[in-house]
């Protein structure tokens, strides 16, 4: 039988490699000034699901489902945020030519 610590730290684990997944994307963004390539129905949605998993993580006190979609939202709206910004951004040089 695997004791309750074993369970939680394999969360962990997997809460750290899902959620790390994020940065190249975020960074890629932030460095190239651009989203275009980012589906904006499908940030709209994950971010929509890691809150909910956030609040399912709280609501059943899991910590590692809380932690792990807490960074996870951030990273993830992060990212939507700037794919707003950069499209809008983009749309404006467009109709100034």
């Amino acid at each position: 039988m695997i004791g309750q610590n074993a369970i939680n730290f394999i969360g962990y684990i997997a809460a750290t490699c899902t959620t790390v997944a994020f940065l190249p994307q975020l960074i890629r963004v932030v460095k190239l000034r651009s989203a275009r390539d980012i589906s904006l129905g499908m940030f709209t949605i994950f971010s929509t699901g890691t809150a909910l998993w956030l609040t399912y993580g709280l609501l059943s006190h899991s910590k590692p489902v809380a932690v792990a979609n807490a960074v996870t939202f951030v990273l993830s709206l992060s990212i939507l945020v700037l794919k707003l910004r950069y499209d809008r951004e983009a749309m404006k040089e467009v109709t100034h030519i």
